[in-house]
């Protein structure tokens, strides 16, 4: 991709998901993400039905004159964007790519963050840590990620939740509003999510096309496998074959459902063709 069609890329996807941000998410994001405490501002007279517990006792002394004492929510948090960028997300059979839907989702939230002042950072991983932007605040920094999240071509087709959560326990000390944005067709990421979750408020988003769930009878196929790149014939008119991979499949897709919910971490799943948009206030609002 040229710089001149990439640019225009990351500009529509910046039209698009900042809007979303301004208008719907900002307020929504704020309110489900506390800052880590309040901190003092200033003192001021006090007002008819001030709580009298902020009274300032010695300014009140001083100037003869009741005062309270004003707190704001101290707000600046980290956010970390978690994006899985194996071979699977480069499916869909609709209008849209999975990572197509992966990118606007993480500038939207991107975004949100900036409205709130907040840091942002990205981690983009397969089954390795293929890139890691540390949390930096403004919108050239979001740029940076968009373009990222666009044009980055993974070494790796493989996906390794578990190998991504373990790098962010290791970089990212203090507490991070941190989502992790895949398909999920991942596995035994349970005990490295419960470590870092007791550390962090993780949120797992599972984007995924309705064509994955089951094969259909086609007789034999040859089929790539999107994460090794191996092509293999495949009896789809075999009943046990169809039912095996649907097995397959949602035992993964209950394993990320049940992994996440146990260990406090929240849960949000959206397809390709639904509205991410939707799915994503539901969620900041059941908060």
């Amino acid at each position: 991709m040229d710089t001149k069609e990439l640019l225009k890329k990351v500009r529509k996807i910046e039209i698009k998901t900042r809007r979303l941000s301004d208008h719907i998410f900002s307020g929504e994001y704020h309110t489900s993400f506390k800052g880590r405490g309040m901190t003092f501002s200033e003192v001021r007279q006090y007002q008819y039905g001030d709580d009298i517990r902020a009274i300032d006792w010695n300014v009140t002394a001083r100037y003869n004159e009741a005062h309270v004492k004003v707190f704001e929510e101290e707000r600046e948090l980290t956010m970390m964007l978690m994006v899985d960028i194996s071979g699977s997300e480069s499916f869909g059979s609709k209008n849209q790519f999975k990572k197509d839907v992966v990118t606007e989702i993480a500038a939207t939230m991107a975004f949100s963050a900036t409205q709130n002042n907040d840091k942002i950072g990205l981690i983009l991983f397969s089954d390795e840590i293929e890139l890691y932007i540390p949390p930096k605040k403004g919108r050239s920094h979001v740029l940076r990620i968009i373009r990222e999240l666009i044009e980055f071509q993974p070494k790796s087709r493989k996906t390794d939740v578990a190998q991504a959560l373990k790098f962010l326990s290791g970089t990212q000390k203090k507490k991070a509003i941190v989502f992790v944005i895949s398909d999920f067709m991942s596995e035994d990421y349970e005990q490295t999510l419960k470590i870092a979750s007791k550390k962090h408020d993780i949120t797992g988003i599972r984007v995924y096309d309705i064509r994955e769930e089951k094969i259909p009878n086609l007789g034999m196929v040859s089929m790539l496998d999107a994460e090794t790149g191996e092509i293999e014939l495949i009896n789809t008119g075999s009943k046990s074959v169809r039912m095996n991979y649907e097995k397959q499949y949602h035992d993964k897709v209950n394993y990320f459902k049940e992994t996440f919910s146990k260990s406090g971490s929240g849960v949000v799943n959206t397809r390709v063709d639904e509205s991410y948009v939707t799915k994503l206030l539901g969620y900041f609002k059941s908060r």
